[in-house]
């Protein structure tokens, strides 16, 4: 039993917290980061079908309907997920966006940077994918749900552009970061059937696309190619939902 003291230390300090909204903030902000580290170890050892809610609770150290109280649902977990992910993301290409102006540099180091921190998840991408390729899926990186994450990626790549020494006509520097997501999903795509050692093929396909995208988009400086510009502009603005 503890001292008389430390019981009325502790007693005094829950009751400080309880009163203290800033407090009771950083406990719910604990608990739903709890659940969310639960979920993504239990994502990685179990995979995305068999990791359930209650697991997910049990790993937690909380209650189901706390669980539910911070995420409606497994999906809302894997929302979590991305944007973990696209935290990792950002500070691991802080340093190379950093060291170069040159376009080509920065596209490159990005892309490569998130073969980098999706490495550990790939064992159960294959099966993960399958869920996330469904159109009317929240986890589509394309649907409502996923907008957050989609759109810190958007801005990720809005400062390879910007901070870059690339010179291009302004509708399509403005469409630019879009692009060059849309680009990503792509290595993405690739990079969830690359079953290479460390997907060195997925590395291999990043250095090889990176300077072929650099040489079309410098291509749209040309004269000649402003008509082509404008045709690129208007099909990416007409299916933007």
């Amino acid at each position: 039993m503890a001292p008389q003291g430390v019981a009325t230390l502790t007693t005094v300090t829950d009751s400080a917290n309880r009163s203290d909204p800033a407090n009771r903030s950083d406990r719910g902000e604990q608990t739903r980061t709890a659940i969310a580290v639960a979920a993504q170890e239990l994502f990685l050892e179990r995979g995305y079908d068999k990791t359930t809610m209650r697991a997910v609770a049990d790993r937690a150290g909380v209650s189901i309907g706390n669980a539910y109280y911070y995420f409606a649902s497994k999906e809302h977990l894997v929302q979590a997920f991305y944007d973990h992910v696209q935290v990792e993301h950002a500070a691991a290409a802080h340093d190379s966006l950093a060291r170069s102006e040159k376009f080509a540099d920065r596209l490159r180091d990005v892309l490569t940077a998130w073969v980098d921190v999706a490495q550990p998840f790939h064992g159960f991408a294959g099966k993960f994918f399958k869920v996330a390729a469904e159109p009317t899926s929240p986890l589509s990186p394309f649907s409502s749900e996923s907008k957050g994450a989609r759109e810190a990626s958007i801005e990720l790549f809005r400062r390879v552009v910007d901070g870059s020494d690339l010179k291009v006509p302004g509708p399509i520097r403005a469409e630019l970061p879009e692009l060059l997501w849309l680009l990503q999903m792509g290595v993405v795509l690739f990079w969830v059937h690359d079953s290479s050692d460390g997907q060195k093929r997925t590395r291999a396909l990043v250095r090889q696309v990176v300077p072929l995208v650099d040489k079309l988009v410098r291509l749209s400086r040309l004269p000649g190619m402003r008509g082509v510009v404008a045709d690129v502009v208007a099909l990416v603005r007409s299916v933007r939902p």
